[in-house]
């Protein structure tokens, strides 16, 4: 009988972020005793003007000039940083899990043993190695600030490994020097490549990986800030235009968007080289460009992969089984319902 995919199979994400907080200091105070303080959102009125395309029935001058009477009244959410403060502290721990491979759900024996074989070998020749160099780039260069990193003159990283409550091991990266296109980290290849290794040893399941990351952002005295934005599918009439997240008053990033950017690590598809690294998902996703980077006709996304290298023992190239694996670490609901 020929081994199918399991219709139930889930796996639980490796790589699992807590949000981070969002407080404000100043640069030369990093370090000593002042505290930071939280970052507060308030809510801001604007009046904006008429700025969208118009159709061609309403360029009528006379209408336009209507339409312009009519001014874009809008209330939004605002985070700044105060005014005697110019640098923005975002803090969060980052658990590593082991188990990549191993399903939290899965109704075919067989299947789960063909993948759990398929990946330990998979680890076997390579480790976690790769991916884990590329995870913790992530973490150093400080993508997982996204806007917050733009325009910034100084960011600085500081991640330690937290054992028993304390800092047993600890890094500090200048983020602006290590680029956000490729992985090449010049003179703190050493620290990264240590970082690495942790990772790659909480992956593998030989070590307890618990890391805070702290990241210091000179933006500037008052400067705008940018926690995560709520998606409120239904509002009314009179509820404000954008919203942004907070836990308990204080401004934060929602958990998904840090592992978005940490798992940012897929260069291995078709025209990599003009954009650079993609989160790893399934498709290629990109959903601010709308595009999806692995269409299934090309037989590069996940399923396809997955499918030639478990089930028909077609072995992918490496870069695309380091893909298929990121994947897994990534975590989702992959069961093919026809079966």
């Amino acid at each position: 009988m020929s081994l199918k995919t399991a219709s139930v199979l889930a796996f639980e994400r490796k790589l699992d972020p807590s949000d981070a907080l969002l407080h404000s200091g100043n640069w030369d105070a990093i370090g000593q005793s002042a505290p930071w303080l939280p970052v507060a959102l308030r809510p801001k009125s604007v009046r904006g003007t008429i700025s969208n395309r118009l159709k061609t029935k309403d360029q009528d001058p006379a209408k336009l000039d209507a339409a312009i009477e009519n001014p874009n009244l809008q209330t939004v959410d605002v985070a700044t940083l105060p005014a005697d403060a110019d640098t923005l502290k975002v803090s969060f721990t980052l658990r590593v899990l082991p188990g990549t491979g191993t399903p939290s759900a899965c109704n075919n024996a067989d299947y789960q043993a063909k993948l759990k074989a398929t990946v330990d070998g998979y680890v076997q020749a390579n480790g976690f190695g790769e991916l884990a160099k590329r995870y913790a780039h992530n973490l150093a260069n400080g993508r997982f600030l996204w806007r917050n990193r733009q325009g910034a003159e100084q960011v600085r990283i500081d991640i330690a490994k937290i054992e028993q409550g304390k800092a047993a091991q600890s890094w500090r990266f200048d983020a602006l020097a290590l680029g956000l296109r490729n992985f090449e980290a010049g003179s703190a290849a050493a620290d990264r490549d240590a970082l690495a290794a942790l990772i790659a040893k909480g992956l593998a399941g030989d070590e307890h990986v618990l890391l805070q990351i702290t990241a210091y952002v000179r933006a500037g005295a008052g400067q705008e800030v940018f926690p995560s934005q709520e998606l409120i599918l239904e509002r009314g009439r009179g509820d404000k235009s954008k919203t942004l997240y907070h836990v308990n008053d204080v401004a934060a990033i929602h958990s998904q968007k840090l592992g978005n950017a940490i798992r940012t690590v897929d260069d291995w598809y078709e025209g990599a080289g003009e954009l650079g690294p993609i989160a790893v998902e399934p498709y290629g996703s990109v959903t601010t460009q709308g595009k999806a980077y692995r269409q299934p006709k090309q037989k590069q996304d996940f399923y396809n992969l997955l499918d030639d290298w478990i089930l028909k023992d077609k072995v992918p190239a490496l870069e695309q089984q380091h893909f298929v694996v990121a994947v897994l670490i990534r975590g989702g609901v992959f069961g093919d319902a026809g079966n």
